[in-house]
């Protein structure tokens, strides 16, 4: 398979960023694509809603179906799956996108902060996938695809942000979790992380970042695309970095996904 055409994807915080790109991508090929996010109103501080999504993945020549949906929220999820199903007729792809970020030390994190986190980023991942999941395992080469890093204990990942590591490589274990359990029952679900940081609005919430030494958005969908599209079970149980990916699919020039391509890339975290 080489297409995405005729797919549908559930894609948490596709509202912007990461989740809109996959989005898109998708939406190239023809997918259908449910928006989930909590994001129904525009914001001036903070571009991108469910709705402007929308009317990008149909003029990008997809379906869209928008959903405001705090994954948070038990019934919101589960009532924005059924609502995927009933108009799409099914889910084919779950993409667990939506994290909430905070790079603190433990004295200056507020707990509301840190629940936050493990709330939208590994409780999250598990309640959306496991409302999926009745769904997945009736498609045909269903996936579950999460933006998480590969699991690491190393300690110098810990230290400078224990809530957000915790939470961030809870997304991983469940990963690691899923893979196991669903991936004997035909579900292939991998992680994807970026190599270098990426030009969305999160990296506001890293000091010292300049936007002109990352990349955009696009070279994680593309990623995403190369493993949602993948033959045979190429990617089944894996933690997955898009430069390689992308190598792998035989792309030579990254150089077009740098933001400034004169500028040195700034690693992203949790990779040596």
């Amino acid at each position: 398979m080489s297409t995405l055409a005729g797919k549908t994807l559930f894609i948490t915080g596709a509202s912007r960023g990461i989740g809109r790109a996959i989005a898109l991508r998708a939406a190239r090929d023809g997918a259908n694509i449910a928006i989930a996010a909590k994001s129904a109103v525009a914001n001036p501080k903070l571009p991108g809603t469910i709705h402007s999504v929308a009317f990008e993945v149909e003029s990008a020549g997809g379906r869209a179906l928008a959903l405001k949906c705090d994954i948070r929220e038990e019934d919101q999820v589960r009532a924005a799956v059924a609502a995927a199903v009933e108009h799409f007729g099914g889910i084919d792809i779950l993409v667990n996108n939506a994290s909430a970020i905070w790079l603190r030390g433990t004295l200056d994190t507020p707990m509301k902060r840190f629940d936050l986190m493990q709330q939208v980023n590994s409780r999250g991942s598990f309640l959306c996938a496991q409302a999926c999941l009745p769904h997945l395992l009736k498609a045909e080469d269903p996936h579950i695809l999460t933006l998480a890093p590969p699991p690491s204990l190393a300690p110098h990942w810990w230290g400078p942000h224990t809530g957000y590591t915790l939470a961030k490589m809870g997304m991983s274990f469940v990963t690691l979790g899923l893979a196991a359990e669903f991936g004997p029952q035909g579900v292939a679900v991998n992680a994807l992380w970026p190599r270098s940081i990426i030009a969305t609005d999160a990296i506001n919430m890293i000091p010292g970042v300049d936007a002109a030494q990352c990349r955009t958005p696009d070279i994680v969908a593309d990623a995403a695309h190369a493993i949602l599209t993948s033959a045979g079970g190429r990617y089944a149980g894996q933690f997955l970095v898009d430069e390689d990916v992308l190598r792998a699919a035989g792309v030579v020039d990254l150089d077009r996904y740098a933001v400034d391509p004169t500028r040195p890339l700034l690693p992203d975290l949790f990779l040596d």
